[in-house]
């Protein structure tokens, strides 16, 4: 598996355990192995179903906190 799947998928994990900062980490590392901002947030709306939308809503604010600087 490639660097960039490791961290797509350890960045759902983040977002399901509502870990702020792995989320950050994990969004850094994704794109730095050529993750789009697209993948990235992808990778969060799949998760819907399993985690609720509040917990995604928040990933995805954190997510914003590294791409938009």
């Amino acid at each position: 598996m490639d660097k960039k799947t490791q961290h797509l998928i350890k960045l759902a994990v983040a977002a399901a355990d509502k870990s702020e900062g792995g989320v950050h980490s994990h969004t850094r590392r994704a794109l730095e192995n050529g993750a789009t901002e697209e993948e990235i947030y992808q990778t969060l709306i799949i998760i819907t179903s399993n985690v609720g939308f509040p917990t995604v809503a928040a990933a995805m604010s954190w997510v914003g906190d590294i791409i938009e600087k």
